[in-house]
C-alpha cells in the first residue's frame, strides 16, 4: 500500500486547562495525491486537527494527547514542526501570524533559504508562487502594508514555494474576493492533479470548494460525523447538521426537491421546467427605520497610505452617505479599499484631501478581535456600569471571570466591539455608525445568522452599520443595500436582489441557480417548487 500523506489513529486532545476534548478519538487517512474537505460547525475541532496534522499539537500548544499521527511516515510525536516542514505546508486561520519577513519578497525566500536552496532555484520557485497567486506586483511591497486578503495569499505562498506533499489550509478562502476565492481553490485542484501534492482544506463557505473534492469529512464536537463524497454530502447533513448543508442543498431541500447537487451547474439542469416563467423574488431584506441625521457621509474622499516619500492612493474621490439605521455590505475585490474606508470612518486614517464626516461618532471592530483584549478578565476589560451597558448593547452575557481569549469566535467579536463602543463613550448604546472588516472569518452558518440578527438589532436602535465583506451569501442575508468599491471608488450602490443577483462572482449561489430571480435559499424555493395544481402546471409549461 502506498504510504499515506497523513495517518491519524485514534487521535485524543485536550487544550491545557480545558475542561473537554477537543478531539476525540479521531481516526483519518490522506492518500499521497488526494483532495479532502474539512467541514465543520465552529469549534468542532478543526483548525485543532490541521494543527496535529502539523505538530504544532502538540509541540506549540501543550496539552494532553494520546494516539498517533503520521506525515509521510513521520511520526509527530518525535517530530516537531520545524522537521516537518519539508513535508508538509500550514497555512493558519490567522495569516497575520504567520508572516514574519518585512518584505513579501522575503517571506517567500525564507523557507527555501532554510532548506539551502540556491539562488537560481529560490529566484524561479519565489516568480512561480507569485504568478500563481496574482502577488507578483506584491513582491517588493512591505508585508505591513497589505490588506488581509493579500497577507492571506502572501502565507499561503509561503506554504507553497518548497513543494510539500502535504499542505494544510484552515479557512484559506476567508478574507479573499470572489474573484480571487475561486481562483484559489482552481489552483489547488490544479497543484493536487498535476503536482500530486495532498490537500486537506478546512473551510465554512463549502460552496466554494466542494466540487474541487475528492472527499469530505466532518467534524462535529471532536468526532468524525462524515468521511465521504462529496455527492452525498449535502442531504447527508441536512439532519444532523443543517449549518453545514450548502445553499444549493438548503434550496433543494426547501423546495422539496430530493436531488442534491453540488455544483450550480448540476443544479441548474435539476431546476424544474418552467422556472425561468415565475416572477422573480425581489423582496427586500429589510427597510431601514426612519431616522433622523446622518451616519456617514463622504465627499471627494481621498486617503494615502505608505510613507511621504512613497504614497499609495488608496481611496480615490469617494463619494458615500449613509443613513442611521441602514445595513450596508461593503463588497468588492482584494485591496479595493474597504478597510481604509472604515478606517477612516473611525478616525484612524486621515484624508488626504476631500471629507468625511461621522456626526455620531463610529465603533469599529477591526479584522482580529484579539488585538482589543489586554487584561485577563471580561469584567476588567469592560468595568463598572458603563462596561456592563457596552455588554448589553452587543447582547453578550458572558461569565465577569472569563478570559477573553477562551471565548468563541462570535463572543470576541462581540466583546471587542462593546471594548470599542466603549472607547468612543458610548455609554452603551451603539454609535452614529458601526463599522465591522470581514466579521464572519471562523464562523459557521448558525453564527452568521446570529451575527445578522445583531446587526439587525444595532440598525434597529438607529445605527448606521457598515459591514466590510466577501461572502455573499452573509451580504444576501443582512443588508439592506450593497455598496462595490473597486480602485478605491465606488462603482455600484443599489438593492441586494440587484447587485448580489446577477453576474458571475457577486452573486449567491441561489441566484446563479434561478438565473438572479432569488438570492437566497428561501427566496428560491418556491420558485423551484413543481406547481401542485394541474392548471399550474399546465401554464408553468
Amino acid at each position: 500500500m502506498t504510504e499515506a500523506a497523513l495517518a491519524i489513529e485514534r487521535l485524543e486532545y485536550r487544550y491545557p486547562g480545558a475542561p473537554g476534548l477537543a478531539l476525540a478519538g479521531v481516526d483519518l487517512r490522506v492518500g499521497a495525491g488526494e483532495f479532502v474537505v474539512l467541514a465543520g460547525r465552529s469549534g468542532s475541532g478543526k483548525s485543532t486537527l490541521l494543527r496535529a496534522a502539523c505538530g504544532l499539537v502538540p509541540h506549540f500548544h501543550g496539552g494532553e494527547i494520546a494516539g498517533a499521527v503520521a506525515v509521510a511516515g513521520r511520526s509527530t510525536r518525535e517530530t516537531g514542526p520545524a522537521e516537518l516542514a519539508a513535508a508538509v505546508g500550514f497555512v493558519a486561520q490567522e495569516p497575520e501570524t504567520q508572516v514574519v519577513s518585512t518584505t513579501v519578497r522575503a517571506e517567500l525566500e525564507l523557507p527555501l533559504e532554510l532548506r539551502g536552496a540556491g539562488a537560481g532555484e529560490i529566484a524561479r520557485a519565489v516568480e512561480e508562487a507569485a504568478l500563481a497567486l496574482a502577488i507578483e506586483p506584491l513582491l517588493d511591497r512591505t508585508t505591513d502594508s497589505l490588506s488581509g486578503g493579500e497577507l492571506q495569499r502572501v502565507a499561503l505562498g509561503a506554504a507553497l514555494v518548497a513543494g510539500p506533499p502535504l499542505l494544510l489550509l484552515d479557512e484559506p478562502t476567508s478574507q479573499l474576493d470572489p474573484v480571487a476565492g475561486e481562483e484559489l481553490i482552481a489552483l489547488l485542484r490544479r497543484l493536487n492533479e498535476e503536482s500530486g501534492i495532498a490537500v486537506v482544506l478546512g473551510e465554512h463557505r463549502l460552496e466554494r470548494c466542494l466540487a474541487a473534492a475528492d472527499r469530505v469529512v466532518a467534524l462535529d464536537a471532536g468526532r468524525v460525523l462524515y468521511d465521504g463524497p462529496p455527492g452525498r454530502f449535502g442531504a447527508a447533513m441536512l439532519g444532523p447538521a443543517p449549518e453545514l448543508a450548502t445553499p444549493i442543498a438548503r434550496l433543494f431541500d426547501l423546495a422539496g426537491l430530493p436531488a442534491s447537487p453540488v455544483t450550480v451547474k448540476q443544479a441548474r439542469s435539476l431546476v424544474p421546467a418552467g422556472v425561468a416563467a415565475r416572477p422573480a423574488d425581489r423582496r427586500p431584506v429589510g427597510e431601514p427605520p426612519a431616522g433622523e441625521g446622518l451616519a456617514l457621509r463622504c465627499r471627494r474622499l481621498r486617503v494615502e497610505l505608505g510613507s511621504r516619500a512613497d504614497p499609495r492612493e488608496a481611496l480615490r474621490g469617494l463619494d458615500l452617505v449613509l443613513d442611521p439605521g441602514e445595513r450596508v455590505a461593503l463588497m468588492g475585490p482584494n485591496g479595493a479599499g474597504k478597510t481604509t474606508l472604515l478606517r477612516a470612518a473611525a478616525g484612524i486614517l486621515a484624508p488626504a484631501s476631500g471629507s468625511i464626516e461621522v456626526p455620531a461618532g463610529a465603533a469599529m471592530l477591526s479584522q482580529r478581535p484579539d488585538d482589543y483584549f489586554v487584561r485577563e478578565r471580561v469584567d476588567e476589560e469592560l468595568p463598572g456600569d458603563a462596561g456592563a451597558a457596552a455588554l448589553a448593547a452587543v447582547g453578550l452575557d458572558v461569565a465577569g471571570d472569563a478570559d477573553p481569549r477562551d471565548l468563541s469566535g462570535g463572543e470576541r467579536q462581540r466583546l471587542a466591539l462593546a471594548i470599542a463602543m466603549a472607547g468612543r463613550g458610548a455609554g452603551g448604546e451603539p454609535g452614529g455608525l458601526v463599522c465591522l472588516d470581514e466579521p464572519t472569518r471562523g464562523l459557521d452558518r448558525a453564527r452568521k445568522e446570529d451575527l445578522a440578527g445583531w446587526i439587525g438589532g444595532l440598525a434597529g436602535r438607529g445605527a448606521g452599520v457598515l459591514v466590510a465583506t466577501h461572502d455573499v451569501e452573509f451580504a444576501a442575508r443582512f443588508a439592506t443595500r450593497v455598496v462595490l468599491l473597486a480602485r478605491g471608488r465606488v462603482i455600484a450602490d443599489g438593492a441586494p436582489g440587484d447587485l448580489l443577483g446577477g453576474g458571475w462572482y457577486f452573486a449567491t449561489e441561489t441566484a446563479r441557480v434561478t438565473g438572479g430571480r432569488a438570492i437566497t435559499p428561501e427566496g428560491g424555493a418556491p420558485l423551484l417548487a413543481a406547481p401542485r395544481d394541474p392548471l399550474a402546471r399546465e401554464e408553468a409549461r
